[in-house]
């Protein structure tokens, strides 16, 4: 444990580079993804979680390879968090075989089963039903697998939320519900979709452990997951976690932030930065130097050149490759 930064996971001042290091290569990762949208060589769509990289990486720091996870539409930091290779995940958004689902999934499928990686999911809500089935299979087969379910702060008002959380919590099941709250959905606030100050609430309503954490501070992230899947592991049942933090970018590339002022934006740029402010933690404790700090961020932009490469080197799926993998054997 470090002795320097403590934390619930106990995970040493190594461990908390390499999450300095995995929320730099988030950023970096879809910076990259919205120039090559904006110059129109990725087709389909994106949604981006610059500014949101502490919720995934804090989480997924707590995980082992054999847990599962079930990502969002705007899923990319959740997927790279639990293990997904980059270069596999750039060359699935440029449309290639060499790509996690072979060019035929895109943004918002990736999917990886060896690291635990359910999928991304169009389907606002969809993951809940996923990661309660998967927290079933480990309940009915007696390993101590969890599952930690990503969703987003608008999924709360759907039926798949509310039934989910129903039937992980009278069957005791072991999952984490863990919500990115970044204030918006599509184009609106989330105060304006729901009557209440926390999401967090909803929790309390099927019996399970709820809690409200400031979903850019990766210490907390990782402090408030460990106690959830801890108590998952334990036979204790799910945990409701509403991590509150902000998308820098738009809803999706065709949005224009209409609904939002730029003073705020640049409130959160400036004063809630979680890369910027774990930075100065680490630098703070004395486990980085700033020229180190510099040094991750620059293979950090180093690594994500080489998934591009890795990327436009890849072959495109031919047609007679368009039902495979569709059903099963």
């Amino acid at each position: 444990m470090s002795e320097r930064i403590p934390n619930k996971a106990h995970l040493d001042d190594a461990a908390l580079i390499e999450a300095f290091s995995k929320m730099w290569i988030i950023r970096q990762f879809e910076e990259k993804v919205d120039y090559f949208f904006a110059k129109g060589m990725i087709h389909g769509t994106t949604h981006l979680c610059v500014g949101e990289e502490a919720a995934a990486v804090g989480s997924g720091a707590v995980l082992r390879k054999s847990d599962w996870m079930a990502a969002t539409h705007r899923g990319h930091g959740q997927t790279i968090a639990k293990g997904t290779d980059i270069n596999k995940m750039m060359a699935e958004l440029f449309g290639k075989t060499s790509g996690t689902n072979k060019g035929k999934g895109g943004s918002m499928h990736i999917a990886e089963i060896e690291t635990g990686n359910l999928g991304a999911n169009g389907v606002v809500g969809g993951g809940y039903p996923i990661a309660v089935g998967a927290a079933l299979t480990a309940r009915l087969k007696k390993t101590d697998q969890v599952c930690l379910c990503h969703a987003g702060d608008g999924s709360t008002n759907e039926g798949s939320f509310h039934e989910s959380l129903n039937m992980a919590s009278i069957w005791n099941l072991p999952v984490i519900f863990f919500i990115e709250n970044n204030q918006y959905g599509m184009s609106g606030p989330i105060k304006e979709m729901a009557k209440v100050k926390d999401l967090s609430i909803r929790g309390v309503s099927y019996g399970m452990p709820s809690i409200t954490i400031d979903g850019n501070n990766l210490i907390e992230v990782i402090n408030a997951t460990y106690d959830a899947v801890e108590r998952a592991r334990k036979g204790e049942g799910p945990t409701l976690i509403e991590a509150k933090t902000y998308r820098w970018k738009g809803h999706s590339k065709s949005d224009a932030k209409k609904y939002r002022t730029r003073e705020e934006e640049e409130m959160w740029r400036s004063q809630r930065d979680p890369i910027a402010n774990f930075r100065k933690q680490l630098i703070e404790a004395g486990i980085l130097t700033d020229a180190q700090a510099d040094e991750i961020q620059v293979k950090a932009t180093q690594a994500i050149e080489a998934a591009v490469a890795f990327a436009e080197a890849g072959e495109k799926p031919t047609a007679d490759q368009l039902f495979v993998d569709v059903y099963a054997d």
